[in-house]
């Protein structure tokens, strides 16, 4: 078997391999401009190969020729495999090295890789959550024209009064072509989003557990489809904790001897489940009374009741983030998410 270790950047890769039946090893550096990093793999066609690479963007290209190929492809944890190190000693060169060490020693930290298809339709979920990003700033932005010009209407802004209102307002010149554009890009984005939304609900319909998950108070399609794509395979984790650790919701902890520091959650996960988390959140927090008493009860705990702090807490939904809901939805989801196969 040809066992390469490959520390990968955008243009180009530096590789560290060695042949385990004829003990042949070697280094090389490999342009992708001018196809010399594919001319090379395609020419070891015939051959058992495995590439080891940390995992890292802007590298679908290569994960599908080596798909094609029949290749084997290891991504790693940088995180694992930095710490792995031992050298301060650290170039392109040493990355490929110590890639293959890990890889020949059978040390690699691989780390769980969705399917083709599941990353595709992530694609859907980025594509409407980008496409709603642009429409809150454009909206802000006919809201903040509006109180300019004394206008507050809030909500109601976007009713069909509100609309005729706001296009009535007398402006300056470039300032009324702003609010022109501002409405084209509106009048645009909806029905794109739209679009978009019955996608995702379609997608949710087709999968039994997506379905289950949407049982769950304050979890909609959109939530429930995210997060069976990102988490994958319940099995992965041994508890709702662990299902927040990898989502970085879990705090950061600085401690030491008998002493105790924990500090913002640490984010280190991905950024639109954790945010459909908070939106799911607040729903729950708002509207289900069961989990409202949930809710001010970790409140109560962590604040004296008669605190400013406490009152801020009691007011705002969105304070069950602090106080850990979004780690007992998480729990939850995973109970229901072990019987998908379940009849």
């Amino acid at each position: 078997m040809l066992i390469i270790g490959c520390d990968y950047h955008p243009s180009f890769q530096q590789i560290a391999w060695v042949d385990t039946e004829s003990g042949e090893c070697g280094e090389q550096r490999l342009a992708h401009s001018g196809g010399e990093a594919e001319r090379y793999y395609r020419g070891l066609n015939g051959q058992r190969v495995r590439v080891g690479i940390e995992a890292t963007g802007h590298a679908r290209w290569f994960e599908g020729l080596l798909a094609e190929l029949k290749y084997e492809l290891w991504v790693g944890d940088p995180a694992q495999i930095r710490a792995k190190r031992v050298r301060k000693h650290k170039n392109d060169r040493e990355d490929a090295r110590l890639l293959l060490k890990l890889l020949v020693e059978d040390r690699f930290p691989r780390v769980w890789v969705p399917s083709a298809e599941n990353r595709d339709v992530r694609q859907l979920l980025w594509h409407r959550h980008r496409l709603v990003q642009m429409r809150t700033r454009v909206m802000n932005q006919l809201q903040a024209i509006a109180l300019n010009e004394g206008v507050r209407r809030k909500k109601g802004l976007w009713s069909q009064r509100g609309r005729e209102q706001l296009e009535t307002l007398t402006l300056a010149n470039w300032a009324t072509r702003r609010r022109k554009d501002l409405l084209d890009l509106l009048d645009r984005l909806n029905p794109r989003i739209e679009e978009l939304s019955e996608a995702i609900e379609q997608e949710a319909v087709q999968r039994p557990e997506v379905k289950r998950l949407m049982t769950h108070p304050g979890v909609g399609a959109l939530t429930a489809l995210a997060f069976v794509l990102i988490i994958g395979s319940p099995e992965r984790f041994r508890g709702g904790k662990q299902i927040g650790s990898y989502l970085g919701l879990a705090p950061c902890e600085n401690s030491s001897a008998d002493r105790q520091r924990l500090g913002h959650i640490s984010k280190q996960g991905n950024a639109l489940l954790r945010f459909l988390l908070v939106e799911a959140a607040q729903a729950v927090v708002r509207f289900d009374p069961e989990w409202r008493r949930h809710f001010l009860h970790l409140a109560m705990r962590r604040h004296r009741a008669d605190s400013p702090r406490w009152r801020w807490h009691a007011s705002s939904p969105s304070a069950s983030i602090g106080c850990g809901v979004r780690n007992g939805i998480t729990g939850r989801w995973r109970s229901l998410v072990r019987t998908w196969d379940s009849p």
